[in-house]
This record gives structure tokens, C-alpha cells and sequence, in this order.
């Protein structure tokens, strides 16, 4: 599967999935961790027991050891190696030499330099006699007119051991297994009442699926965890801000569709007459279908000033150069309504930060409006004020016109669509030419206002530094 942008979709982990590894891996990686500390003090403990065991016999066989008629003695308890039996039946060896002599036991079982024994301390080692690991518990006595070291060994093999370990290590791993089971067994339907607060958000979602009208009021979820809320506000934002929008658009469209009846229907009577071979029925024909085409013109310029929200790429523009092109633009309308187009801006080009095509849009539909809108033999003006002439280092671009004007009272409502007031002189606009201008100016940083002036009105336009 791929996405809007045609780069292949990756399947993505549920959550319900995440939450159950989230928690049950460090779960068991502190069994694991549990286990390793568990198997070593195992290891221990079993060492230290049959150690203490084994000490016993050694210390039982070492106290029999005595001194006759200047001869080494020794009796063996019986006691002494029953200590040593277990179910596992390890082998079990002694040793006892006085000396280099063996005095009783097994010859060959590996004997330690008695001068590494400490006299009546018992020792501990691990070794291999007849291929098999022995734990050997060895001690040196010092006998009276003996000058030689008695050393007594005992030695077990380590079946028994191993045994024993081996049934603590299966306990153990088998709690560790039953932990981990029932935790997993409990932390399902944890996760279950955890999550159920994100199925109510997404079946209020869903229940607007597949209506004829789309529900943009906002979601009915019922008291939601902290976490979710942040979610469930900016889910009610959008459904607020694509309300705005559509209705915006649904209201923009009426309108249009409103505006555009009027000369759709001119054109359709106009060559209806034409067709009868009324001569003024062309003249007709041409007027509707430049009001149409100056209709269609605003709705395409204000479309575009408000494509891409509020903001726009912005760039160096030079002021002056836009405003010599679009008076040159509109000499042709001025001359058939005996107005008059004067430029004031100084040499040299006057740069602002915006965007051209917005600018020209401004600049075109301010230089329309004070033609549309002007008295014969009136003038239309165009100022530029550099930033240096201008408190604040800002640009002005000015149009002043000597037409009626725009009372104080309106001049909030000039800036909305399809908006026409009583003009002089019964002149038609498409009620487009403010709101243009002004959506144009939001997105570029700039302001606007109108200004008297005795007669006439100024359009001022102030750029940001």
C-alpha cells in the first residue's frame, strides 16, 4: 500500500501491542536479570552447605588422630562418612598422611604442600581425581613429638550438588515463568479498561461516518483520562476550523453563484434579441460578458489570496515598478472614463519584503476601484512614501480618488464580499475589489486603511519594514 504521496506504507506496530511490550519486556528482563542473581546465590548457598557437611566429617576424622608410644594413631568414625551419604550416592575419598608417609586412605588422591595448610584451619578446593570433579576439605594438626605435618583430607564427588542446584534452578525458573505468565494474563485486560477511553474518541469519530452531511460540531466522548484530552481539543479545533472553512466556502460560492446569474441571464436575453436583429443587442451582449469577465477575474484573484493560509512566500518586490506597470495597465479604462492616472514616488526603485502577484493584485484593484468609482474629469493618484518620509520606517503606498467617497459608517462592511454601495455616477463593481485587496494584504504583513479626502477617499497601504 502506498500513501497520498505514492511512498509505500509502512505497517505500523498496534497499540495495544506496544503497551503489552512497553510492559512486559522490562518484565522480563528483570526475570532474566532476577534469574542470573538467583542461579549465582544458588550456586553459593549449595557450595556453603555441603561445604559445612563436609567440614564436619573432616573436623570428626582430624579429632581421632592421636599420638601413641610416640606413634601416629587413627579410628575412624563410622558417623564421620554417614554425614557424607546422600540420594545421589557420591563417591567419597580420604586421605591421611603424616608426612610423606601414608598412614591410611587413598593413595593417589591429590595431596596439597603442607606448607600451604594453616595448622587446624580447614581448606577448600575443587579438583579432578579419576575423571570425575571432587570437593576436597584438607587440614593440618600439629602433633606433640611428631616433627613432621599430619594432613587430613576428605573429598566428595558433586552429583549431589549438581542435583540439588539443578532442582533450585527449576524452582526457581519456574516462578519466574509463572510470574511473567500471570502478569501477561492480567496486564490483557489492564490494557483492555486502560484503552477504553481512546475507543469511545474513535467510535464518536466513526459514528459520523457515512452521513449525507458531514457533522463538524464537536465530539460527544464523555469524561476523558488526561492524556487524551490535549487529543480531543485539537480533534475539536479542526472540526472547528474546517466548519470556518466551509462555511466560508459554501457562502462564498452562493454569492458567486448569486453574482453571476445577473449577467449570465443579460447574455442569454442579449442573443436572444440579437438573434431578432436588434443592432444593440451586441453592444449589450459585450458589456455583460466584460462584467462577467471582470466577475470571474475578482473571483480568481481573491481565490488566490486566500490559497495557502494566512502567510505567503515572501520576497523583494521594488513598490514603484509594480505601480508604472499597473497604471499602464489601466490607461485604457481611464481614458474611456476621462479620468486622469498620476504617479508621485521618487527615482529609483522603493523595496518592500512581500509578494509580487499579491501586490499587483492590491495595486490593480485599488487603481480599478478609484477609476470605477471617480467623477468625470477626476483624477486617480498613486504615493509612494519611502520609509524614510514615513514614522515607524515603514512603506505607504496611497491611491486618492475624487469620487463620492465611502461614509464613516461603512467603511467596516467595504472590505467584505459582494459588498457595493451607492456609487456615483452608476457605476458597477462586483463588490470584490476591497475584500481582494485586504485578504491580499493579510497574507503579505501589510495593514490598510481608508482615509477622507475632500473629496474622494484614500486607500492607504503600509508595508512592514
Amino acid at each position: 500500500m502506498r500513501d497520498s504521496r505514492g511512498s509505500p506504507l509502512r505497517r505500523a506496530i498496534a497499540l495495544r501491542t506496544r503497551l503489552l511490550l512497553a510492559m512486559v519486556g522490562p518484565l522480563v528482563a528483570v526475570a532474566i536479570l532476577l534469574g542470573l542473581a538467583g542461579a549465582t546465590l544458588i550456586a553459593d548457598v549449595v557450595r556453603r552447605t555441603n561445604d559445612r557437611v563436609l567440614a564436619g566429617a573432616l573436623g570428626a576424622i582430624a579429632e581421632t588422630v592421636q599420638v601413641e608410644r610416640g606413634d601416629v594413631t587413627l579410628d575412624l568414625p563410622p558417623a564421620a562418612f554417614g554425614m557424607l551419604e546422600n540420594s545421589e550416592r557420591d563417591n567419597v575419598y580420604y586421605r591421611i598422611a603424616v608426612g610423606d608417609t601414608l598412614l591410611t586412605g587413598y593413595a593417589d588422591l591429590p595431596a596439597p604442600r603442607p606448607n600451604d595448610l594453616t595448622i587446624d584451619e580447614p581448606r577448600f578446593r575443587f579438583a579432578s581425581y579419576r575423571g570425575q570433579r571432587i570437593r576436597i576439605a584438607e587440614v593440618r594438626r600439629a602433633l606433640p613429638a611428631i616433627d613432621r605435618p599430619v594432613v587430613v583430607q576428605v573429598a566428595e564427588t558433586l552429583d549431589g550438588r549438581s542435583a540439588l542446584s539443578r532442582r533450585l534452578m527449576i524452582a526457581l525458573l519456574v516462578g519466574e515463568i509463572l510470574l511473567v505468565g500471570i502478569a501477561v494474563l492480567l496486564v490483557r485486560p489492564a490494557l483492555g479498561w486502560s484503552l477504553r477511553p481512546l475507543s469511545r474518541l474513535r467510535g464518536a469519530v466513526e459514528a459520523r461516518d457515512g452521513r449525507a452531511a458531514p457533522d463538524l460540531s464537536p465530539l460527544e466522548t464523555g469524561p476523558l483520562p488526561l492524556e487524551l484530552r490535549p487529543l480531543a481539543t485539537a480533534f475539536d479545533r479542526l472540526l472547528a476550523q474546517l466548519d470556518t472553512a466551509t462555511a466560508a466556502t459554501r457562502r462564498f460560492t452562493a454569492d458567486a453563484s448569486h453574482q453571476m446569474r445577473t449577467p449570465l441571464a443579460v447574455l442569454k436575453v442579449q442573443v436572444a434579441l440579437a438573434r431578432r436583429g436588434s443592432s444593440e443587442a451586441l453592444d449589450e451582449i459585450a458589456d455583460a460578458s466584460a462584467r462577467l469577465e471582470r466577475l470571474l477575474t475578482q473571483l480568481l484573484a481573491l481565490a488566490r489570496a486566500e490559497e495557502a493560509g494566512a502567510s505567503a512566500p515572501l520576497e523583494r518586490v521594488d513598490l514603484r515598478e509594480v505601480a508604472v506597470r499597473v497604471i499602464s495597465r489601466h490607461i485604457g479604462q481611464a481614458i474611456d472614463a476621462d479620468v486622469e492616472l498620476q504617479l508621485e514616488a521618487e527615482a529609483g526603485p522603493v523595496m518592500v519584503t512581500g509578494h509580487r502577484t499579491l501586490i499587483v493584485e492590491i495595486v490593480g484593484n485599488l487603481v480599478d476601484n478609484g477609476i470605477r468609482y471617480n467623477r468625470r474629469g477626476g483624477m486617480v493618484t498613486v504615493a509612494i512614501a519611502p520609509a524614510g518620509d514615513v514614522p515607524g520606517d515603514q512603506v505607504t503606498l496611497s491611491v486618492r480618488d475624487d469620487g463620492p467617497g465611502i461614509p464613516r459608517a461603512d467603511r467596516d462592511r467595504v472590505f467584505d464580499r459582494f459588498i457595493r454601495l451607492e456609487a456615483g455616477d452608476g457605476a458597477e463593481g462586483s463588490g470584490l475589489g476591497l475584500a481582494v485587496v485586504r485578504s491580499a494584504a493579510t497574507r503579505i504583513g501589510a495593514t490598510i486603511a481608508l482615509e477622507d479626502a475632500a473629496p474622494g477617499l484614500i486607500v492607504r497601504l503600509r508595508f512592514p519594514r
